[in-house]
């Protein structure tokens, strides 16, 4: 029975095909910016509260990378942000949801999304997200085994030094660059609005992915400019030691339920 619901959590498709998908502008995504940030700002103590566990968790990672003499993953671990925010901005869209019906929001606000009938949807689609979020890790580690071999860095002077004065150093940067985009991209396009609508409606897992790649092919200018915009709040959020995030994350998290409003009706 419990295998029954799991596949249906994925493959139950009622409504997805009966969405509408609008046009929008770079202006939209402005003024979703906007009313992410009036959102963060509404309610401070809660949000930092919930968020304070991401520059403790950029901390963690850095430390895990030097302390463990993987230097190497650094990078991808720092740049797997981008892959498993939007799981973690779930709480962050019941908010804003909140906030737009006019309620009051607090703490206990997150905690509804664990009553969400679609919990099991959004619970299938986090662990597609950790499944592409380790490919990621293990695609930088065997690129930099490829060229550098299996020894470790000695420091991160010579880490850096064999990086960026060397052959294989730029190989890896272009190449590891290129690979990132490309793990970037898929899940940009199946998660940029597919959490925020589980969160808002019980979809099932697979139409709300079908939803998003739908609304990122109906509007492929804004969306673009869109993630442009999410990896360049990320760079400023990691400055200095990953404590911007706790405002960057937020932020994009509630910008992103916005922009999910204008995008599908």
């Amino acid at each position: 029975m419990a295998r029954l619901n799991a596949v249906s959590h994925l493959q139950r498709d009622p409504v997805s095909e009966h969405l509408t998908i609008r046009r929008i502008g770079v202006h939209d995504l402005m003024d979703a910016l906007k009313q992410g940030a009036a959102d963060f700002w509404a309610a401070p103590t809660h949000i930092f509260f919930i968020c304070l566990m991401y520059p403790v968790l950029g901390v963690f990672f850095a430390g895990l990378a030097f302390g463990n003499n993987m230097l190497p993953l650094l990078f991808p671990l720092m740049s797997g942000f981008a892959l498993i925010g939007p799981l973690a901005a779930v709480g962050l869209y019941e908010i804003s949801r909140e906030r737009e019906r006019g309620q009051e929001v607090s703490v206990s606000s997150v905690s509804n999304v664990f009553r969400s009938h679609s919990l099991g949807s959004i619970a299938a689609l986090g662990v597609l997200l950790m499944v592409i979020f380790i490919a990621w890790l293990l695609t930088a580690q065997t690129l930099y085994q490829s060229l550098f071999g299996w020894r470790a860095p000695e420091s991160l002077g010579t880490f850096l030094s064999e990086v960026f004065t060397t052959q294989h150093g730029w190989t890896l940067i272009i190449v590891g660059n290129a690979l990132g985009f490309v793990f970037s991209a898929v899940v940009f396009c199946l998660s940029v609005i597919s959490f925020p609508l589980l969160v808002d409606r019980d979809v099932g897992a697979i139409p709300a992915i079908l939803t998003s790649f739908r609304a990122v092919a109906a509007n492929p200018g804004p969306m673009i400019v869109w993630a442009f915009i999410v990896a360049g709040l990320l760079a400023i959020g990691f400055i200095p030691l990953f404590i911007g995030l706790a405002i960057v994350l937020p932020i994009l998290g509630h910008a992103t339920w916005h922009l999910y409003r204008k995008v599908v009706e």
